[in-house]
């Protein structure tokens, strides 16, 4: 694995270009590079979906015009990274080779249709791509204007042809070792008859076949099986790139959670994780819309524990959301710096120039149609680019978090999957983002993480609704707790096993219920009207959506319910476990309940908050601190010492003032004068 960080210690700040759409313009082109040098930009993204224009022919190349273009950059200052076009295969291999067009779950191929409309199991498609990423290693692998592979472009979807079905049969037999008795275990297929007693018997669900929530096992091995079959496709590519004689780094795009890949299986092979963040600022709520993005900086940091790349945003407006909103004046430089707050060592955009005619010709981009480099949305595109200039030291730091919420893409799946509770919504990333809030508003840096990690480096692992879990995970926290770790946990915990088979015994699973000292006998699903309450020290607060009826056995508790007829039993719990502590929710409250439960453990376990008004954070790397403002009023914030602003000089004692979506960037003021 190359180390980006350390190969190129500055900020990237750039864009998707595509000189392509262009070439009927040379006078467009010519003035492109001029007028990103003039936005502060020094790296652009190229060749993303460019395969038409690379290979216009079967095995007929021409590279000329990306040579001038990575030329054309470099004369500015500005570094490539250099996509594989594998995003959006040319018309003539989709007419000459129907086998590369996926096959969607009506069992229908699709037609030459948009981008990502190709099969990852096609060996017709996997022999083009290779072909022609070999091709561009050998030609640009060691051009010193190229600094990162990027791989394909969002990577994702699922075929349900022939072909994958094949390789999915094939993929099952390696996991259950050629063995049908243990696959019709794991599915509990003898339900509604459904025992497969051949392997050509098995197809990839679908909504005229099985169906996702008939034959949970079938539809968790499904998923499996597509992220698997996606990041082989990835790895065949990079190998590609290898063979082709590049060492040069690699990433991919990645998108926003909830995803139907696992991206922890992809970010193995990558030397840097990048994803793709659109938000949808000024919302009503713009505080929970701060939350979640803040929430997948933090989850795309923590797949590394590294810095990460922000691939894609836009500079104003998107084309594609309900609302195609304009960013206020001050939100496009606080939405990037709260990207390089949380990890990210770039800021780029989708894209350098709005193209002319396509779905995409009213998306946000830096330039727009008039041409120019000026207005609005130009001058707050160089105003980053300025900023990344100032804050350069910081690039390549890391952030230290002593907190973990665990979110899991297979208990996603199997949770938004599963036949009960509250079926129209289960509201998994929801409910995390309830919880991370908390973190959030008392300005603690959290790690999103997945049940697979070490959890030894945090002093508190938070476990939203973890219903899927298998033996290996259970063990993990068991060990965690015991080792003197303080764990929280929610209803719906432990449910079910990897393949969505319930755990016997009771609930949590196996040696969780001695962790929490409890058993969960029943869960109550409320209608949207119903309320319940709790009472904890004292206070009374607002239940919604789950209770649980718990029985506890070692753990004491904290919180009882106060309505219906499971009135006085246990709302919320801790427990005792060897040398650690196990707090278990057994309720959705509003908020309230686990945010003074976590400002409780947070003074504990003397993790370091800052006491901050309704809408401030504070993230940190290393010693910098971003302090950040998403209310639409000015604030002045209190932090004990004194802070250097790394872009203006100011020295802050005691107290920062900051205007409506402002973010200052600081550090205390004798390190920063090291």
């Amino acid at each position: 694995m190359k180390e980006f960080a350390a190969l190129h210690p500055h900020f990237l700040h750039g864009a998707d270009y595509n000189p392509d759409q262009w070439f009927s313009y040379p006078e467009i082109l010519a003035q492109d590079p001029e007028m990103m040098a003039e936005a502060h930009c020094n790296c652009m993204s190229v060749g993303i979906f460019a395969w038409a224009m690379l290979e216009p022919k079967e095995g007929e190349y021409h590279f000329e015009e990306l040579d001038r273009i990575i030329e054309n950059l470099a004369s500015k200052g500005i570094k490539t990274i250099l996509a594989t076009p594998s995003a959006a295969r040319p018309r003539w291999m989709a007419e000459k080779y129907p086998e590369v067009r996926r096959v969607n779950k009506a069992g229908v191929r699709e037609e030459y249709n948009s981008r990502h409309n190709h099969c990852y199991t096609s060996p017709v498609y996997r022999e083009k791509t290779a072909a022609i990423d070999r091709l561009l290693a050998q030609r640009y692998g060691r051009n010193p204007n190229v600094i990162l592979w990027h791989i394909s472009n969002e990577l994702g979807g699922e075929c349900h042809c022939e072909l994958c079905q094949a390789a999915f049969r094939q993929w099952l037999k390696k996991k259950y070792n050629n063995d049908l008795k243990a696959l019709n275990h794991a599915w509990w297929s003898d339900f509604w008859s459904h025992t497969v007693t051949d392997w050509e018997q098995i197809h990839s669900p679908k909504p005229h076949g099985e169906p996702d929530e008939i034959m949970t096992g079938l539809y968790l091995d499904w998923r499996n099986f597509v992220t698997y079959q996606t990041t082989d496709f990835m790895k065949m590519e990079i190998e590609a790139l290898r063979e082709g004689g590049s060492d040069i780094p690699v990433t991919t795009n990645m998108m926003w959670l909830p995803q139907l890949v696992n991206y922890h299986y992809l970010k193995d092979y990558l030397d840097v994780v990048s994803w793709d963040a659109y938000p949808t600022w000024h919302e009503p709520d713009q505080i929970r819309c701060a939350v979640d993005t803040a929430f997948n900086h933090s989850y795309f940091r923590s797949l590394k524990h590294k810095p990460f790349l922000l691939m894609e945003s836009t500079p104003s407006n998107t084309n594609w959301q309900a609302v195609s909103k304009l960013k206020r004046p001050g939100m496009h430089r606080l939405a990037s710096l709260q990207a390089v707050a949380h990890g990210s060592d770039s800021v780029q955009y989708f894209q350098w120039r709005k193209g002319r005619g396509g779905s995409e010709k009213f998306h946000g981009a830096v330039i727009d149609h008039n041409g120019k480099a000026s207005g609005r949305v130009f001058e707050d595109v160089k105003q980053v680019g300025i900023s990344l200039e100032k804050l350069d030291e910081i690039c390549g730091t890391k952030t230290d978090a002593k907190v973990a919420i665990i979110y899991d893409h297979k208990n996603s799946w199997a949770l938004s999957n599963a036949s009960g509770f509250v079926n129209a919504d289960k509201q998994y990333v929801k409910t995390c983002l309830q919880h991370y809030k908390s973190f959030w508003k008392r300005g603690v840096d959290v790690e999103v993480i997945e049940t697979g990690e070490d959890l030894s480096r945090y002093s508190l692992v938070v476990m939203p609704m973890l219903y899927s879990m298998d033996q290996a995970q259970i063990d993990r926290i068991e060990r965690y707790v015991a080792q003197g770790g303080t764990a929280v946990a929610t209803y719906a915990t432990g449910y079910v096993n990897e393949t969505d088979l319930c755990y016997l015994g009771g609930f949590p699973g196996n040696q969780l219920k001695d962790v929490f000292g409890l058993t969960a006998d029943e869960i109550d699903s409320l209608y949207p009207a119903d309320k319940n309450t709790a009472l904890w020290d004292g206070e009374t607060y607002d239940v919604v959506d789950y209770c649980e009826l718990i029985t506890p056995t070692t753990a004491e508790a904290l919180g009882l319910y106060r309505e219906d007829f499971y009135k006085g039993m246990p709302a919320l719990l801790k427990n005792s476990y060897k040398a650690g502590k196990a707090y278990y929710i057994g309720c959705r409250d509003t908020g309230a309940l686990t945010d003074k439960l976590y400002a409780m453990l947070l003074q504990e376990l003397n993790i370091k908050t800052y006491d901050l008004p309704e809408g401030v954070t504070v993230s940190s790397r290393e010693k910098y601190l971003f302090v950040q403002n998403f209310n639409d009023y000015a604030v002045t914030v209190n932090l004990s010492g004194t802070y250097r602003n790394l872009e203006s000089g100011e020295i802050y004692t005691g107290t920062i003032a900051l205007n409506p979506l402002d973010i200052a960037v600081v550090c205390p003021e004798n390190p920063c004068g090291e």
